[in-house]
């Protein structure tokens, strides 16, 4: 892992001794990194599901709290660490100014801006009338705050359609809702709020008009108490899904040297129409065919997620100017001083599978324990990550695990580094999004720098995986096989009888037959005898396997060629960024509860683990195609389940507030068509 560079005199600040990270997971680490280059000592908390988490081993001392949403259990964790600081990371309560007027009362130096700044460009509405004041361009939208269901539909009606729906406190793409249809905003705005209130505490919306094919162009600033406010140039982050970023960059290849001065300035402002202090981020939506005419969206007050690539372009370390700042020093450079240097590009891994399906791709919250983890390493290469062996990957936490970044003197030069990094990846025991990543940084479009927000959307399922590869299958099936294999006597001796390929005079061995299956694909029979493997109905062909001294990588010898594949805990591979889990599969069984499912039925499961939020139907409804049925949620984004065809619900099997695993069955549509026959 690249160490992060310390500024020129960025030595420890001499008010602080001890500081609370009151964060988890990557940015507590990433924290942490800094405060023990810096010689300050570090507290962690952490919950009960976090008691071995890597950020809890990193630190000096940690202390349990009960939730990392209780403002009193963070403040009553920094008294008994004896911290004279407080550092919030981002999330939970990074931006909530009762929680830095808390750390300020009891005494702790709050590392972040004054509880005012936070307040007031927390709220979107005003923090958009602010800067509007100040000479900054804001997205034409509604005013005023409160608006009711009626107000925002009529507000989004003379805005003109498409528009977005934002919830006035948060950010991260949490409850925005594009809507194109005037016909559906009464059931976006209801589940905007719904989103907006489960991750913010606030169900406040504001809508604003959507600019086709934006780009999404943020400004890092960082200000001090002593009036001096510096911009740290741009960061581009066009890329993602959900609204939420999974690419981000530095510089932006949109921008020409007078706008990045001209945006650099506008943010500048913006951070001092709310007296600001720290290390802070403006986002700007930028239309990608008339650079100029760029828009303020929002004002960040706290760290980014993406601020690595900031600190790798700048060589500036971020959390140790916060610490400075938040003890009283002066910037000690000024915007003259700024340069950027080659370029920089992150990839954000979480925790969920891309499926496809009725003409798009969504992405599914995952879960699990990771059984298997491999850092990538390399030239220009960092790695911020929370992970570590055996960590459990629950739905109450955001489904981020870590950041790979890369730098390089070009952007060729660090997007080559960063797929490669990505292929040398390796996190099993839960499906992550690592080769989705590494396909979409080879996309035309994004080596050409021709971004905007809707990229992925449009072009996600063309970097799904095709199927998957015979490879994964002839392995899972050899490495079954190996397991049935019987060990030798001590003799040395192999009874003939017990080998699974069985045994004949004067003949070649059986097949033995191995049904598998990858979840989200059909299941795959899969035929192995001694140096061959057969997959369904296709030609037999030539494979063997060799194997590290553990066992923990195998390498498929199959047509000339030889690939990696990592695996723990009996079935999961890993290749190239990807990875499957290949489980046993038993068509009796499957045929058995084909039949008591009932003819015609439907069976609809949870895509997800996560809780059910919403229940819209009852048994014996009749529904429409594409109706909502349910709602389940899981790391803080909702997944609505619809109809499938218009019919009757047959079974509805959860409640509101239940509890439900992945592919757990939730309901049962009868056609129409059925229900006519029966009759």
């Amino acid at each position: 892992m690249s160490a992060v560079t310390i500024t020129p005199g960025a030595t420890a600040p001499s008010l602080l001794d001890t500081v609370l990270v009151a964060n988890r997971g990557e940015i507590a680490v990433r924290v942490l990194r800094t405060l023990r280059e810096l010689g300050v000592r570090s507290a962690a908390v952490f919950t009960d599901a976090d008691a071995d988490a890597r950020h809890v081993r990193e630190a000096d001392t940690a202390v349990r709290v009960g939730s990392y949403l209780s403002a009193a259990d963070l403040v009553r964790a920094a008294e008994v660490a004896c911290a004279q600081a407080v550092h919030p990371g981002y999330g939970f309560l990074a931006e909530n100014a009762a929680f830095a007027r808390a750390c300020t009362e009891a005494g702790l130096v709050f590392i972040g801006p004054p509880a005012e700044a936070i307040e007031l460009m927390g709220d979107k509405i005003r923090a958009k009338e602010t800067v509007r004041a100040a000479g900054v361009p804001v997205v034409p939208g509604s005013s005023g705050s409160g608006l009711s269901d009626a107000e925002l539909a009529d507000a989004a009606r003379e805005i003109g359609m498409p528009v977005l729906l934002k919830p006035s406190a948060g950010g991260g793409g949490k409850g925005m809702r594009l809507v194109r249809d005037a016909a559906a905003l009464p059931e976006e705005i209801a589940a905007a709020r719904r989103e907006a209130l489960g991750s913010f505490g606030d169900d406040t919306l504001l809508v604003e008009r959507w600019v086709d094919r934006p780009r999404h162009i943020e400004i890092q600033v960082l200000a001090d108490g002593h009036g001096n406010v510096v911009h740290l140039g741009e960061r581009e982050c066009s890329l993602q899904r959900r609204h939420q970023k999974v690419i981000e960059e530095a510089p932006s290849v949109l921008l020409d040297e007078a706008t990045r001065a001209a945006m650099g300035e506008a943010a500048v402002q913006a951070a001092r129409s709310c007296g600001y202090t720290g290390a802070g981020t403006v986002e700007f939506i930028v239309p990608g065919a008339d650079p100029g005419a760029y828009y303020f969206m929002e004002m960040n007050t706290r760290l980014q997620v993406e601020h690595p690539v900031t600190e790798l372009v700048t060589g500036l370390d971020l959390v140790a100017w916060q610490l400075r700042v938040a003890c009283g020093q002066p910037l000690d450079f000024a915007q003259q001083d700024v340069t950027l240097t080659g370029h920089a590009v992150e990839a954000r891994i979480c925790a969920e599978t891309a499926r496809a399906g009725d003409g798009r791709v969504d992405f599914l919250p995952s879960a699990g324990t990771v059984l298997r983890l491999h850092d990538a390493d390399g030239p220009g290469v960092r790695v911020d990550s929370g992970l570590a062996a055996g960590t459990e990957v629950g739905t109450a936490y955001d489904p981020m695990l870590a950041k790979v970044i890369a730098h390089g003197p070009d952007r060729a030069t660090a997007l080559r580094r960063l797929r490669a990094a990505l292929a040398d990846t390796v996190v099993l025991g839960l499906d992550t999004n690592t080769g989705f990543l590494r396909r979409l940084l080879a996309h035309p479009a994004v080596v050409a720098g021709e971004l905007d927000t809707g990229l992925i959307d449009r072009d996600a399922a063309g970097l799904l995986p095709d199927g998957v590869p015979t490879e994964v299958y002839a392995t899972a099936a050899l490495l079954r096989q190996r397991a049935l294999e019987p060990a030798p006597g001590q003799d040395g001796w192999t009874d003939p009888f017990a080998v699974p390929s069985g045994f004949r005079l004067g003949g070649e061995p059986a097949w033995t037959v191995h049904h598998l299956r990858v979840p989200g694909h059909d299941p795959v029979t899969v035929r192995v005898r001694p140096g061959l493997v057969r997959i369904g109905d296709d030609a037999p062909f030539a494979a063997t396997l060799t194997a590290d001294a553990d066992g923990s990588r195998v390498r498929l010898h199959a047509g000339g060629t030889v690939t990696t594949f990592h695996q723990a805990g009996g079935e999961w591979l890993g290749r190239e960024g990807d990875s499957w889990r290949v489980q046993s599969y038993d068509p009796v069984a499957a045929a058995l509860r084909g039949a008591a499912a009932g003819a015609g039925a439907d069976t609809l499961t949870a895509p997800m683990p996560g809780t059910v939020t919403v229940v819209k139907a009852a048994k014996g409804d009749e529904v429409t195609a594409g109706q909502s049925l349910l709602v389940v949620e899981a790391m803080k984004m909702e997944h609505v389940i619809t109809a499938p065809h218009d019919g009757t619900v047959a079974e509805i099997d959860v409640v509101v507030g239940a509890t439900v695993a992945m592919d757990q069955i939730l309901a049962v549509v009868t056609p129409t068509a059925l229900n006519e026959e029966a009759s």
